[in-house]
């Protein structure tokens, strides 16, 4: 059974500026049978985070174990992990077979030894037919299983793969994902995955770490993620449209808690109200879970300013006018148009930020409150 730690891991990098703090105090493990993610926005330490790890960079300090075994200063070869990168990067002089041999020849593996694994992950990538191609005969998505292949020849106590599927279109983007968890599901080895694409990081993981100025600002299952964030920024960047945000006030009274946005109190169960002091407070909550009407007396009032049409489902932009506008996702059959008076209210989830650090007050579920003893 393969165990990856990744504990405290901090990478600076010297530049003509000063000191550069890429990573600082990275924590997470992976067990067998575990696909964990590592997601964020562009810089914020996910790729020097797996460069780590295979051994590319070298932690400035914390350590890294494998089944107990301190790798942290161990050359690559010598960690048992095997990473694909962003680019397919096949050898077109080589055929599929040399191509997926290739990681086994550098370790010093006999051409005779060679050809059975090489021919088992070509028969794990179902492409064993292919092995005597060139690269340049295959097909896009050929070629990503040929790398997907090579990638696990050596039979690693880890994987690590780093964006695989960003220069992918969207078809071959998505068989490719199938692929990967498919071959997650036979193999059974830890996955360390590294994207920005938050729908990848949502459909394959058992975990996630959201990272953010070289922080994990959260590290859960993906429904945790998406229903518990931890902070505004985790609920804002996970989520196909993010989150919307309002100010709003806390208001007590003898026997309740809640919030209120321009006077209109939603009817939400709070969690934890021994969280919530007077005061102003964000709230959040997300797009789908915003309804519009437009004969409402309560409600956020707001005026449509853009409806765009997706298939079945509109993304709706309302102007308010105490924060950024807010979106809705409304059936794009709908009766409604740009210019129209609606009132936003709140649908199923919500959760309360602290105004100042962003961090969560209390998470909310759309309910009737709970009478007063």
């Amino acid at each position: 059974m393969a165990h990856l730690e990744v504990d405290n891991i901090r990478k600076v990098f010297d530049t003509p500026d000063g000191k550069e703090v890429a990573v600082e105090g990275v924590s997470f493990e992976a067990d067998d049978g575990e696909f964990v993610t590592l997601v964020g926005p562009s810089g914020c330490g996910k790729t020097t985070t797996l460069r780590c790890i295979a051994g590319l960079e070298t932690p400035t300090s914390g350590k890294i174990r494998l089944d107990g075994r301190d790798i942290t200063e161990l050359p690559p070869n010598k960690r048992d992990i095997s990473l694909m990168f962003q680019s397919i990067a096949l050898y077109p002089h080589m055929t599929v077979r040399e191509n997926i041999a290739y990681p086994l020849k550098v370790d010093g593996v006999s051409k005779e030894k060679r050809n059975g694994p090489a021919t088992e992950a070509a028969q794990t990538m179902q492409i064993e037919d292919m092995l005597d191609k060139m690269p340049g005969d295959l097909s896009g998505g050929q070629q990503q299983r040929a790398a997907l292949a090579r990638t696990v020849v050596q039979d690693p106590g880890v994987f690590l793969m780093d964006e695989p599927l960003s220069d992918l279109d969207a078809k071959l983007k998505a068989e490719t994902r199938k692929e990967i968890q498919r071959i997650h599901e036979k193999l059974n080895t830890p996955v360390v995955y590294v994207t920005h694409d938050q729908e990848e990081a949502m459909t394959m993981s058992d975990y996630i770490a959201v990272m953010n100025d070289g922080e994990i600002e959260q590290f859960d299952s993906p429904n945790d993620i998406f229903y518990r964030p931890n902070n505004l920024f985790v609920g804002q960047f996970i989520g196909q449209h993010g989150m919307n945000v309002a100010e709003a006030e806390v208001v007590r009274s003898d026997s309740d808690v809640s919030v209120a946005v321009d006077g209109y109190e939603p009817d939400l169960r709070l969690e934890n109200p021994e969280n919530l002091s007077e005061g102003q407070v964000t709230l959040g909550f997300r797009p789908e879970n915003t309804l519009l009407e437009t004969d409402a007396t309560e409600g956020i009032p707001g005026v449509v300013e853009l409806i765009e049409t997706f298939g079945e489902e509109a993304v709706v932009t309302v102007d308010i006018d105490r924060s950024e506008p807010l979106l809705a996702v409304i059936d794009s059959n709908r009766d409604l148009s740009e210019g129209a008076d609606v009132r936003a209210q709140i649908g199923r989830y919500a959760h309360v930020f602290d105004e100042e650090t962003g961090d969560v007050l209390t998470h909310t579920m759309r309910g009737r409150k709970q009478p007063a003893d």
